[in-house]
C-alpha cells in the first residue's frame, strides 16, 4: 500500500488553498496552513536579508471564516510572529493592507465559489503575489510537516492586535479618478451579498454620483444568486435594472469583490477584454505610454488597442500570480484578463474592481459619451466565450488538436494557442478538473459559430 495522499492535496490550488468547508478544508488544516504562511514569510523576509514581526488576516462574509481565520491566525501566532486582524475585508482591501504596511497577509475567502466553500488567498509584504510557482508549495510543504507535529510551537507566541483599514482604501481607490471631474451619473451595483456590500458603499459615499445597490447584506449563504459576475445567469437582475432605473452603468461584483463585470446603460454586458482595452487605453494616455499586460484570452483587440495608445503589449499565462510576477519584471503600468480581474501599478501589481470601474467612470465622465458608445472603438472581433469539455486525458487531446493544425501558427505559453491570422483559438486544460476550456475569436458570430464546432470536432476524435 501506497501512503495516504495529503489531506492538502484536493485544497491547494493553483493560486490558493479552496475547498468544501467544512469537509476538505477544516480549522486543523487552516491552523496548519497558518503555521507553513508564517515559516514561509519568515523564510522569504531572511532570504532577502530582512524580517517580518506580522501578518494581516482578514476573512469575507462565509459563516465558516471566523472559526477558520481563527485557526488560522493561531498557527501564525505559534512561530512567534503577531497578527492583525483586519477583520470582513474585501481581497483588493487586503492587497491595500498589505501593500501600505508592507506587511503579508491572508484573507479567508472562496471567490465566486458556492456557500459550502472556503478558502485563502496569500501574499507576501508588497502585496507580492503567492501561488504554486511562487511559495504556495513550500507553504503546503511547511503545512504538512506541521500537520504531523513536526513543527512544536516556539517558546514565545506571538500577540493579536486589530486594525480597520477600510478608510484608507477607500482614500486609495478614490485616488484613481478626478473626483471633481466626474459627471452626475447613476450607478447599479449588484454585490450579490458578497464584500462589494461594505466597500462599495463606502467608496461611493465619497463620489457626486447616485448609487444603487442590489444584494448589499453581507450573507455567506448567497440567498439570491451565486457571487459569479461572469456568468450571463448571474447578470440578469443587474442588467434589467439599469434598464429599469434608466441607470448609466452596472457593477456586477464577485464574492470577495476583487473583480467588476460592467454593464452598459442598454443592458448589454461588456466583456474583460473590452473592460482592459478601455482601462488600458486610459492609463497610456495618461502616462503618455507604457507596458501592458495582458492574458493569452484575451481578445487580439486589446493589444491592438495598446499599441495605437503608445503601449507595449506582452502576453501572459492565465492566473493572477503570473500576470503580477510578469507586471513586475516587465515594469508594467496595467494588467488585463478576460476573467475581469485588472490589476495596476500604483495599487501595488494587484486587482480590484473598484478600482477598474472609477477609471471607467472617469472615461464616461471625460468623453461625456454613454457607456454603449464608449465600447464601439474597443469591440472589433467576436468571441464564443469559454467553452468547457470534460474530457478522460486533456494533454492527449490538446496534442490530437496541435497535429490536426499543424501548419497553422502555434505556441505553448498556457495550453496550445493556434493562430490562423483571421481567427484563432486558445485550448487550455483547467488547473483543477479533467476540463479543457476552449476560447475562440473570429470576424463574427457565423465564423465563430463554425471555427467552434470544427474545433470541438476534433477534439471528440
Amino acid at each position: 500500500m501506497g501512503a495516504p495522499e495529503s489531506p492538502f492535496a484536493a485544497i491547494v490550488k493553483a493560486y490558493d488553498v479552496r475547498g468544501v468547508c467544512p469537509g476538505e478544508y477544516d480549522p486543523s488544516l487552516a491552523r496548519a496552513i497558518g503555521v507553513g504562511f508564517a515559516e514561509f514569510a519568515l523564510e522569504e523576509a531572511a532570504a532577502s536579508g530582512g524580517s517580518i514581526d506580522r501578518i494581516l488576516v482578514a476573512r469575507d462574509m462565509r459563516p465558516t471564516g471566523v472559526e477558520m481565520s481563527a485557526a488560522f491566525a493561531d498557527g501564525v501566532r505559534s512561530r512567534g510572529v503577531d497578527v492583525v486582524d483586519l477583520g470582513l475585508c474585501s481581497t483588493d482591501e487586503v492587497y491595500f493592507a498589505s501593500g501600505s504596511l508592507d506587511a503579508p497577509a491572508a484573507v479567508f475567502t472562496a471567490s465566486h465559489n458556492p456557500a459550502q466553500y472556503n478558502g485563502t488567498k496569500f501574499c507576501l509584504s508588497g502585496a507580492r503575489p503567492v501561488g504554486e510557482d511562487s511559495g504556495l508549495l513550500r507553504v503546503r510543504e511547511l503545512a504538512e510537516v506541521s500537520l504531523a507535529g513536526g513543527l512544536p510551537d516556539v517558546p514565545e507566541a506571538g500577540g493579536t492586535s486589530s486594525l480597520d483599514v477600510l478608510e484608507q482604501f477607500v482614500e486609495h481607490v478614490c485616488g484613481f479618478v478626478d473626483v471633481d471631474a466626474l459627471r452626475p451619473m447613476r450607478v447599479v451595483a449588484d454585490t450579490a451579498n458578497g464584500m462589494g456590500g461594505l466597500v462599495v458603499p463606502a467608496v461611493f459615499a465619497r463620489l457626486p454620483l447616485e448609487l444603487e445597490v442590489l444584494y448589499p447584506e453581507l450573507d455567506g449563504t448567497f440567498p439570491n444568486h451565486p457571487a459569479d459576475p461572469i456568468q450571463p445567469v448571474n447578470q440578469e437582475a443587474l442588467q434589467a435594472r439599469v434598464v429599469e432605473s434608466g441607470a448609466d452603468i452596472g457593477l456586477a461584483f464577485d464574492g470577495d469583490a476583487d473583480r467588476v463585470v460592467l454593464v452598459d446603460e442598454q443592458g448589454r454586458t461588456l466583456s474583460g477584454s473590452t473592460t482592459t482595452a478601455i482601462i488600458a487605453a486610459a492609463i497610456l494616455d495618461a502616462r503618455g505610454g507604457g507596458t501592458v499586460i495582458h492574458n493569452l484570452i484575451c481578445s487580439k483587440a486589446v493589444p491592438e488597442v495598446i499599441r495605437e495608445h503608445g503601449g507595449t503589449p506582452v502576453r501572459s499565462r492565465v492566473g493572477h500570480s503570473f500576470i503580477k510576477k510578469l507586471m513586475a519584471d516587465e515594469g508594467a503600468v496595467f494588467g488585463g484578463e478576460h476573467s475581469a480581474h485588472y490589476y495596476f501599478l500604483d495599487n501595488y501589481r494587484a486587482d480590484s474592481g473598484l478600482i477598474a470601474s472609477m477609471v471607467v467612470l472617469g472615461q464616461m465622465s471625460a468623453t461625456g459619451l454613454p457607456l454603449s458608445e464608449l465600447r464601439r472603438p474597443f469591440e472589433r472581433y467576436a468571441d464564443s466565450g469559454e467553452l468547457n469539455t470534460r474530457v478522460d486525458d486533456p494533454h492527449a487531446v490538446i496534442e490530437r488538436v496541435a497535429e490536426h493544425y499543424a501548419e497553422l501558427s502555434q505556441d505553448r505559453l498556457d495550453g496550445l494557442t493556434v493562430d490562423a491570422g483571421d481567427w484563432w483559438f486558445n485550448l487550455r486544460p483547467s488547473n483543477t478538473e479533467p476540463l479543457l476550456r476552449l476560447n475562440v475569436e473570429a470576424a463574427d458570430d457565423a465564423a465563430v459559430a463554425a471555427r467552434v464546432a470544427e474545433v470541438q470536432a476534433v477534439m471528440t476524435g
